[in-house]
């Protein structure tokens, strides 16, 4: 089993050139802003689906396919790579998490943008369908040696993905938030090896895999699984996901958020957010489907409009996932240093009072996973 920091992870947790170690931390003070104490609030807002309150370097591209499968290393599905291109990293991994994500807001989203309820249809038992996944991590210029503080999963036989971005502001304590979101990515993995085939739980998975995180520092949290009802999902704080379907973009996960960049987020021990502070989807899926999760490196800095667009450019150009996800991640790295262009980071930044216009600086984590049908290669 693997897990990354957008670096992989092969059972004591290797990821690309770093070794991050899913082991106790030492006692510390903890940075002033980052501790969440206020569980009373439920900014849970309800979606039109079933819905309950349930974080490489030299400026490279980290670009993969990952597996999960601690029984087999075959995962009995071909997934193509596409061409090695000169400034992008790829390999064929078991699996890879990358870290958190932190201030991102949908309120700046324009009129599209907000989510559309899922129409009601009859849906295809979800044997028929598989979950294609590859992935794309930019770190932050001025974390590219430590790897950044992202960290992503991608389970192939599992049919599971999951993102974590880790907080920041750890940093001034000298704690690198990174190693809490891999080791939370790390134990996700873990914890879905143990899962019934085909009936994930998502925020069963991150309850365990929270308890067992011992790492300093603290993170946001999303996972999602492939399951027989169609999509099941957890999210809390300010990674997410998107739906797209034909074009549309039919649903995204809602921010949790404290405050403006203030996100909920998971800590080891009593401290943060709580795993039941999440909120949990269930979403029906079509064959087509496109579901496009990241940190807040990606959703700070697109509109949802944006990322479906670039989705059908991909789809029109025949892209498979993994230059998918490279495509929307190289994207948003240009709107993250694009100092005349409104984002949603922006948006929510001038709706809280601060005067602020341009993208946000930081590290980028997308995964993109087709719904295709079983036979599909």
């Amino acid at each position: 089993m693997a897990v990354s920091g957008s670096k992989a992870v092969f059972g004591d947790v290797y990821m690309d050139e770093l070794i991050a170690s899913c082991g106790n931390g030492l006692d510390f003070l903890k940075p002033s802003g980052v501790y969440f104490a206020d569980r009373s609030q439920s900014s849970c807002q309800k979606a039109s689906l079933i819905l309950r309150k349930q974080e490489q370097r030299n400026n490279r591209l980290v670009c993969r396919y990952n597996f999960c499968d601690a029984v087999q290393r075959n995962t009995g599905y071909n997934l193509p790579f596409g061409p090695r291109m000169k400034s992008i990293h790829t390999s064929s991994l078991f699996c890879t998490s990358t870290r958190a994500a932190h201030d991102v807001s949908f309120d700046g989203s324009s009129k599209d943008e907000r989510a559309a309820g899922l129409p009601v249809q009859t849906i295809p038992n979800k044997k028929s369908f598989r979950l294609v996944s590859g992935s794309c991590y930019l770190p932050h210029p001025a974390k590219e040696e430590t790897g950044g503080e992202d960290a992503h999963f991608i389970c192939a036989n599992d049919e599971a993905i999951g993102v974590a971005d880790g907080v920041g502001g750890w940093v001034e304590v000298g704690v690198d938030a990174g190693k809490f979101a891999r080791e939370l990515m790390c134990n996700s993995v873990a914890a879905i090896q143990g899962e019934p085939k085909g009936s994930i739980d998502p925020a069963r998975v991150l309850e365990k895999a929270h308890s067992s995180t011992n790492s300093q520092g603290s993170s946001t949290a999303c996972i999602i699984a492939l399951t027989e009802e169609g999509i099941h999902a957890i999210n809390l704080g300010d990674s997410g996901f998107i739906v797209v379907r034909d074009g549309c973009t039919v649903f995204h996960s809602p921010v949790q958020q404290h405050g403006f960049n203030f996100t909920y987020q998971l800590e080891s021990g009593d401290g943060g957010d709580l795993p039941s502070s999440g909120q949990v989807f269930k979403i029906p899926v079509l064959s087509g489907d496109v579901i496009i999760a990241g940190t807040d490196g990606l959703f700070d800095n697109l509109y949802n409009n944006e990322i479906t667009a670039a989705v059908v450019h991909g789809l029109r150009a025949g892209f498979n996932p993994q230059l998918m996800a490279k495509q929307i991640a190289t994207l948003a790295r240009e709107r993250a240093v694009d100092k005349n262009r409104q984002t949603p980071f922006a948006k929510a930044a001038q709706d809280a009072g601060f005067r602020y216009y341009g993208g946000k600086l930081d590290d980028i984590t997308v995964v993109v996973s087709y719904i295709a049908g079983s036979s599909n290669t």
